[in-house]
């Protein structure tokens, strides 16, 4: 157990390598129970539980992010249809009697429409129904809710503004912010919504940026010592080659013995030649006139850059390529650049470990949020 920082909220940033371990160290039990509704693979949870959170349960309907959950977060996933109302009595049935401080998760908003006149009673919008009968049932002294950041813009902004005069029909102070993953110590630029609703008199905060641009985790930074896997496709189980460069990858590589999920993709000659000719932070217009024409968006053949945090990691991982080998990240790279500890691993094949990650909340984002959460119940 790393020793507990205790940051100070007057402070802006974590300035130096003391105190980014400090901060984003294991912490001791505290007193508060989460609930996890939606939960994925569970990085909202992972980020909660290393603060010290008790998570009762996580809530999804995919089996592999089940799967995953279970052998890292804690037995206690449950594979439940939140569409189907039956969902609140099956999981009190799991849980008993226990008490559920804080409810979190990431609701899908596709179903949302401008049918009617209360969006929440929309019958196509169920699962964003399903958090809010969660917190009728329960009854958290904390809401937090996470998604995209167009959620803000969903519908002229009505989406969001319906969740907020939900959430303050059934008593609670809300605020909402877009956070960016790189200022939170996350090497990745990530930009989402976070609504945050509190039982009591005034609105609840959220915590101040920790991280100045001169101090992001960059990509290099994240994954330089991980098996560079130039002349092999790697394995789901693999020992460490190099030793840690740097702080972060000794966070990340805390407590685990071998590398998992490490695996390259083997891709054809064309799409080879085409990366190698795109730069270190390029994309698909730093290529020759002609080449790698069949994709052209903001996305397509894009390097990482070596020296900054890399873009938002998503579930297809088709467009992003490494900043110096000729393929798409390994999931174990990807995971890095979400923040999950190389003691995570997960189930299922690559395909759904790559959506398993590209959905996931930003571990150290969700700890930084767990934190700041703490200190303000």
């Amino acid at each position: 157990m790393m020793n507990v920082f205790q940051y100070n909220l007057a402070l802006n940033t974590l300035s130096n390598e003391k105190e980014f371990l400090d901060f984003f160290a294991l912490k001791k039990r505290n007193q508060y129970n989460v609930l996890d509704l939606f939960c994925g693979c569970g990085g909202f949870s992972l980020g909660f539980k290393r603060e010290g959170f008790e998570i009762i349960a996580g809530v999804d309907f995919d089996n592999d992010s089940i799967e995953t959950y279970k052998n890292n977060i804690t037995r206690n996933a449950l594979k439940l249809d939140l569409s189907n109302q039956d969902w609140v009595n099956e999981l009190k049935d799991k849980i008993q009697d226990k008490q559920i401080d804080i409810l979190i998760g990431g609701p899908p908003c596709q179903g949302f429409s401008l049918t009617g006149t209360r969006m929440i009673d929309d019958p196509r919008n169920k699962l964003y129904k399903a958090f809010f009968d969660g917190i009728k049932i329960f009854n958290p002294k904390a809401v937090l809710i996470e998604n995209v950041k167009g959620m803000s813009t969903l519908f002229r902004g009505e989406a969001k503004k319906s969740i907020i005069t939900e959430l303050e029909k059934q008593g609670y102070q809300v605020s909402d912010n877009i956070l960016n993953s790189a200022k939170y110590g996350v090497p990745q630029f990530r930009e989402r919504l976070f609504i945050l609703g509190m039982k009591g008199n005034e609105k609840p905060t959220f915590p101040l940026e920790l991280i100045n641009p001169e101090n992001y985790i960059s990509s290099s930074m994240a994954i330089s010592d991980l098996p560079h896997l130039t002349d092999s496709l790697g394995n789901e189980k693999m020992n460490y080659e190099f030793q840690a460069d740097n702080y972060y990858q000794r966070l990340m590589r805390y407590k685990s013995k071998l590398i998992h999920n490490h695996v390259a993709t083997s891709h054809k000659s064309f799409v080879i030649e085409t990366i190698k000719q795109v730069p270190d932070g390029g994309n698909y217009k730093d290529l020759p006139k002609g080449v790698g024409e069949n994709r052209k968006f903001n996305e397509a053949w894009t390097r990482y850059d070596s020296k900054k945090p890399s873009r938002t990691i998503d579930t297809g991982h088709r467009n992003h390529f490494h900043y110096q080998y000729n393929r798409v990240p390994t999931v174990r790279e990807n995971a890095r650049l979400q923040s999950f500890p190389d003691i995570f691993i997960f189930s299922g094949s690559k395909t759904s470990q790559n959506r398993q990650v590209g959905n996931a909340v930003p571990v150290l984002l969700s700890q930084a949020l767990a934190s700041h959460l703490l200190k303000i119940l």
